[in-house]
């Protein structure tokens, strides 16, 4: 008997989630090898002099502003409702955009970087003038590159293979991380370390490119089906979509540095390391959001509402249920494992950490609840909302550290997720016509049972579409 369209869906969550854990997995791998790599073979000083310079290009991968992300849902909503022509349409558009956007900002970093005295402004001692500029030329042309990567990865996502694109991604980076750190263990120095980085960066993207072509073979790289109207729709969604970086920013630094200008740097030390500490449980409802992510995508190109309804009510469901299973596993382990991760330099503050675990669980809620409007591009009125809301939260914590301490700097950031639980899930629910007390009755509902035996199958099944 054929598999059913349920079985379909479940085996794409399945392997979806099992894809983002590997590459939660390696990340965290990479950071835990490259700091005692570097440190084996690099002297201290060294080490934070590359550490400034590679931090740097990150900051180009705003470059495409925002056109990824939106082509992203755009070609998987269109082959939900079964047109190619307007996926294929997308992909030229931004394809050709995203070049021209990020040809034009690797020009701009040549001239600041041709002018700019960089080892003066960054106060370099151990990296010279021209080996700094030519590293961060190096690692910012890589990255620039690899900005349509996210767009290559939205041709496998619209036909179904999102965890097969995730996958190959994570193997790609993993190996430019050994790249790198193979280049550091043969003593090539920051420019052959950059060189290498560069090229194995470089070749991944390309890698995939190729990938793309064999697995999807109706996509095209020309410019044939590009047209200036795509990208006029896309600006406005484009655009709305930096403003989550923004928000980012400004809820994880802006707070730092709110209760450092209130509190002083030994007040920063305790709040952010507990703060780090209880955003455990944020990195696996970050997978739950991103395997549900493209579904809710193609269900909407296909107006299947009973889908939408479902799949939103329970990625909410899976999120509080982790969450509230993490929050008291950390409210016990988490002092143990603060004294132990800072050496015993910070003391563990348990009312601290129980405040910073509620406001985990608040914004499990609305974080999953924004998936459904970011998924199908209708985000620009939670962007708008986000910003301004963290903004605010900045200037609580500073006030709310400043007159009641470290506890009031917390408690701010609980009635932020509170604010923006009143402000998200009403939004979600009108745009999955949904009703509250439904949607309520619906994550109160025990989710289905898992098949492990199932889910074995599945991943070999995953492994062996890996090797075709």
């Amino acid at each position: 008997m054929p598999p059913t369209v349920d079985q379909h869906l479940r085996r794409r969550l399945t392997l979806g989630m099992v894809s983002n854990l590997v590459s939660k997995v390696s990340g965290t791998i990479m950071q835990l090898v490259q700091v005692p790599v570097f440190l084996h073979f690099w002297a201290v000083p060294l080490f934070g002099e590359w550490m400034i310079l590679s931090s740097i290009p990150t900051y180009l991968s705003f470059s495409n502003i925002g056109f990824g992300s939106v082509a992203y849902n755009e070609m998987t909503m269109s082959i939900g409702s079964g047109d190619r022509d307007r996926a294929l349409r997308v992909f030229q558009s931004c394809w050709w955009l995203i070049i021209v956007l990020c040809l034009a900002t690797g020009i701009v970093l040549g001239l600041v970087l041709y002018f700019l005295p960089l080892t003066e402004y960054l106060a370099l001692h151990q990296i010279k003038e021209r080996d700094a500029k030519l590293v961060l030329l190096l690692l910012g042309g890589s990255v620039l590159f690899g900005q349509l990567e996210q767009l290559l990865g939205s041709a496998y996502t619209c036909v179904g293979l999102y965890s097969f694109g995730n996958f190959l991604k994570s193997c790609l980076t993993l190996s430019a991380f050994a790249a790198t750190m193979l280049s550091v263990t043969l003593h090539c120095g920051v420019l052959g370390a950059a060189l290498v980085t560069a090229l194995a960066n470089v070749f991944g993207t390309v890698y995939l490119c190729i990938s793309v072509r064999r697995k999807v073979p109706w996509i095209a790289y020309g410019w044939k089906h590009a047209h200036l109207s795509e990208i006029r729709r896309l600006t406005t969604p484009a655009i709305a979509f930096m403003a989550f970086p923004l928000g980012n920013a400004l809820n994880l630094q802006g707070s730092v540095l709110a209760v450092g200008y209130a509190l002083g740097p030994t007040s920063v030390v305790v709040f952010g390391t507990a703060r780090t500490v209880s955003r455990v449980a944020l990195q696996v409802i970050q997978m739950v959001n991103a395997t549900i992510w493209p579904e809710l995508s193609s269900a909407y190109g296909s107006e299947n509402w009973p889908l939408i309804r479902t799949l939103h009510r329970r990625s909410c469901q899976i999120a509080l249920i982790l969450a509230l299973f993490i929050l008291p596993a950390m409210a016990t382990l988490g002092p143990w494992f603060l004294n132990h991760w800072t050496n015993g330099v910070v003391a563990p503050n348990r009312v601290l950490l129980t405040i910073l675990l509620l406001v985990v669980v608040v914004n499990t809620l609305w974080s999953s609840s924004s998936t459904l409007p970011v998924a199908i591009n209708k985000h620009q009125f939670l962007a708008s909302y986000y910003v301004l809301a963290t903004g605010v939260t900045v200037i609580f914590t500073y006030l709310g550290a400043k007159y009641f301490g470290i506890y009031g700097a917390s408690t701010s950031l609980l009635v932020c997720e509170i604010v923006m639980s009143v402000i998200v899930l009403p939004n979600s629910l009108k745009l999955s016509h949904d009703r509250f007390g439904d949607f309520v009755r619906g994550i109160l509902s025990p989710p289905a049972s898992v098949n492990f035996r199932d889910i074995w199958k599945r991943l070999s099944a995953f492994m062996r579409l890996r090797h075709t």
